[in-house]
């Protein structure tokens, strides 16, 4: 599915709805962050739509998706752009669905808010402070720019997640409005597990246009940065204050040397040589606790607490959640380009143990960046691990050196849903996507099961979503 369209038509009978057909423009609005992988970047840097549509409305959603429907246009849908791994760049061209222009907050009451799906993460967070002293429970790196219908449809987990778990996790949204791609598009209002039929799917069985999340308390948050003469005293560190319950963070990130020292360049003057570090956001009202819980660890020290630093040392550093996530491996970027990055779960119980190993094994050919959350109920963590590129053929040999270990690998070098180790399709996946998208228009190319009819569905993959057929039978 790869043109030619009939753009010309589309134009045409858009009517007041507003689009783009620059080339320039669309290119622009057809990419996103997918160059952190230099296997995406080979595969998808020609890619590009031929037009962009932006919406304001659902009802021109529903007119836009109607039209595209009835000529056989495809559509991707987009939020803000700040995906890693290509989920909203249109392999087949088409339609680039720009949702940035519906991002009013609807409703805040306590314990929800209700918005458009172009919102911005910072600006919710934004209004519900100010209405009813509350946040959302986590957000991306991208918090500044990211929209709330894009970290849905492309994101898993972020800030906030050492205490609310991901995405994925029943309570984390609570209802979403989604559109379908049919002759006369429905509108529908999904709840409970219909909702994971819609999250992490790319908007590729429905085009969400209203979101309901919860919210939770929102403290003053202190950005705190904690070194240690090794990467192992780091997580187990980190380890030790995600099981504190009643010391609120937001974040716990330890990085290990020469990542804070080498791509923090902000920062440099805060990191001794050859320490890593362990940064955080502390609630304001816990750095008491904070403090006498580091205490406890002799060979910790802090090295930046932000709580007691004056508005001028602070000037021109970015918040710790910027040096975090996939804000590290940015960072990183635009120091080095040779570098890129794994996403890797240490598994509970024995986390501490495979990074250590993990750690040891590679040495500073893959750099330690964990990410500590709640999973499944316990506290264990992420690793977004700095990798030094040389093949395409190596790196698939590092992951496969951490799976032997242990270390499942979602792997950020595949664009579709399967193969990222992130979705996994199933029948009730799929029977929904027969549903809402019957022409299989909606971001075509991102599902491997709609193009390949032997597909495999009993993988003994690690998934991070798990398959709606599991759940169904819980």
């Amino acid at each position: 599915m790869n043109g030619p369209y009939d753009i010309a038509t589309l134009k045409r009978r858009l009517g007041p709805i507003r689009f783009e057909d620059n080339p320039a423009l669309v290119k622009q609005k057809s990419r996103d962050f997918f160059w952190y992988s230099p296997v995406l970047k080979r595969q998808l840097d020609a890619v590009t739509g031929d037009i962009v549509v932006s919406p304001r409305t659902t009802d021109e959603v529903r007119a836009t998706l109607a039209l595209a429907f009835e000529l056989g246009i495809p559509v991707t849908p987009r939020g803000a752009g700040t995906g890693n791994y290509g989920q909203a760049m249109p392999l087949s061209g088409g339609i680039v669905l720009n949702l940035a222009d519906m991002n009013a907050v609807l409703a805040i009451e306590p314990g929800r808010v209700t918005c458009e799906p172009g919102a911005i993460l910072a600006d919710i967070d934004a209004q519900t402070r100010a209405r009813c002293g509350q946040e959302l429970r986590m957000h991306p790196s991208t918090y500044n720019t990211a929209s709330i219908g894009g970290f849905i449809a492309g994101g898993s987990s972020g800030v906030g997640s050492i205490n609310w778990g991901g995405l994925r996790d029943l309570g984390n949204i609570l209802r979403l409005r989604v559109v379908t791609m049919e002759a006369e598009p429905r509108v529908l209002d999904l709840t409970g597990d219909d909702l994971n039929k819609v999250a992490h799917a790319y908007g590729t069985n429905g085009v969400i246009t209203g979101v309901e999340m919860p919210l939770t308390a929102a403290p003053d948050w202190v950005d705190v940065i904690v070194g240690f003469d090794s990467f192992a005293e780091a997580a187990r560190f980190g380890n030790r204050l995600g099981e504190q319950d009643g010391i609120l963070t937001k974040l716990i990130t330890p990085v290990a040397a020469p990542v804070p020292q080498t791509y923090f360049l902000r920062h440099k003057r805060f990191f001794p040589p050859g320490q890593s570090a362990v940064l955080l956001m502390v609630a304001d009202h816990a750095l008491d606790a904070f403090r006498t819980f580091a205490r406890r660890f002799p060979k910790a020290t802090v090295l930046l607490d932000a709580s007691r630093m004056d508005a001028p040392e602070r000037e021109g550093l970015p918040a710790n959640f910027e040096l975090s996530w996939n804000h590290t491996t940015l960072r990183a970027l635009r120091v080095d380009p040779a570098i890129t990055y794994l996403q890797v779960l240490f598994p509970f119980p024995n986390q501490l143990e495979t990074i250590a190993r993990v750690h040891a094994h590679f040495g500073d050919e893959v750099m330690g960046h964990l990410e500590f959350v709640r999973f499944n109920g316990v506290v264990t963590c992420f690793g977004l691990s700095l990798v030094r590129f040389t093949t395409e053929q190596r790196l698939d040999e590092i992951i496969r050196i951490h799976e032997d270990m242990g270390a499942p690998v979602f792997n950020p070098h595949r664009y579709t849903l399967e193969e990222g180790g992130m979705k996994q399709t199933d029948p009730v996946q799929f029977a929904f996507k027969r549903e809402a998208d019957p022409r299989g228009l909606l971001n075509p190319g991102k599902m491997i099961a709609w193009d390949d009819p032997g597909f495999d569905f009993h993988s003994g993959k690690t998934y991070l979503f798990p398959s709606l057929s599991a759940v169904a039978n819980v």
